[in-house]
Order: structure tokens, then sequence, then C-alpha cells
């Protein structure tokens, strides 16, 4: 594994029956850049273990092409639709299966995590992470789907989760926020 010190990479995976998203970014003078950053559509294909064995051939695949250090990946939430979730479930297996595979190192995080990690509101729209994490990764994409930017931010979640600088400040209150933080305010 590459020190952290130095570089690493790490993978965000937001598991799904129909669309998983995914985001890969690249951390080197403990400052976060985008590699890559997409979907895999999996809407088309009508039997669900066929759609487990694509979310697995196509995770080892990204694996296989960006070799990130670290896998993050979205904990399923909690529904009221038993079926959903264990398909969900299932998704989110194949995905790290499929890590397992290559001996990364595996770290669950819950969406208002991830969102609170990302906006500062645990309660942030799919939108409003979107819009923050192109500010912070200085990229704009217009057509992009939110899943491949929630998998994006399960990335940028650990890296602020991490040990990193960021993640170890406390704020009084968002004056301090702001004066700690001027490069994350427009």
């Amino acid at each position: 594994m590459k020190t952290q010190a130095k570089e690493r990479i790490i993978l965000g995976i937001d598991p799904g029956t129909n669309i998983t998203g995914y985001g890969v970014i690249r951390v080197a003078a403990n400052k976060p850049e985008l590699i890559t950053i997409g979907v895999i559509d999996l809407s088309k294909l009508g039997d669900h273990y066929l759609k487990l064995k694509h979310i697995f051939d196509r995770i080892t695949g990204i694996l296989d092409e960006y070799h990130p250090d670290e896998l993050a990946i979205e904990a399923p939430f909690y529904g009221k639709n038993v079926q959903s979730m264990l398909k969900l479930g299932r998704a989110q297996g194949a995905a790290i299966a499929a890590a397992l595979t290559r001996s990364l190192p595996i770290y669950e995080y819950a969406p208002r995590k991830i969102k609170m990690s990302i906006t500062g509101q645990g309660a942030a729209s799919k939108e409003q992470v979107a819009a923050m994490l192109m500010y912070i990764l200085k990229f704009s994409e217009t057509k992009m789907k939110l899943d491949a930017t929630d998998g994006l931010a399960a990335a940028l979640c650990h890296y602020f989760q991490s040990g990193n600088l960021q993640s170890q400040k406390t704020y009084s209150g968002w004056k301090d926020f702001v004066r700690k933080n001027p490069g994350r305010i427009r």
C-alpha cells in the first residue's frame, strides 16, 4: 500500500441494483483529486443474479485499471421494503467481494455520515452533495448521474475521515468553520 504521506488511491462505491455509482480519487500531498467517476448501469439486465455478476466483474475491472489502495462503500440504509434491502445488500456484497479478491481494506459509511462529511449536513440532497463535490474537486459535469457522485462522495468521505488534517479540526461555530476552511466556501 502507498504511504498516506505520499500518495494513495481511494475507490468509492454507491451500490445499487439498477445503477451502481463509483468514483476514484488520488490523494497526493494531502490533497484529493478526481481520477474518474461513472456508473455501472444494470437496468437492462433482468436477472438479479446476472446483475450481481456484472457488478462483481465491472468493479474487478475498475480495481485492475486504477489499483486503489482502499475501498469506501456506502452502507445500506434501513427501509421498510425487506426485499429491496436484501437486493441492495447483495449488490454491496458483490462489490465487497470484488475488493476482497484484491485484498483491499474496506471501509463502510452510512449515507448520513457521507453527506455530513461532504456538505456539513446529514440530510443534504443528492444535488447538494454533487455540487459540493464539483466545488471541492474542481470538475464540472452537467449530465452526470447522481449515483456516480454518491460513489465519489464515499471516496472523499473516507479521505476526510481517515486521519487527515481536515477531519481532525474542531469548530466552535460556522464563523470558525469558515475561517479555518476558506477553500471550501464559495
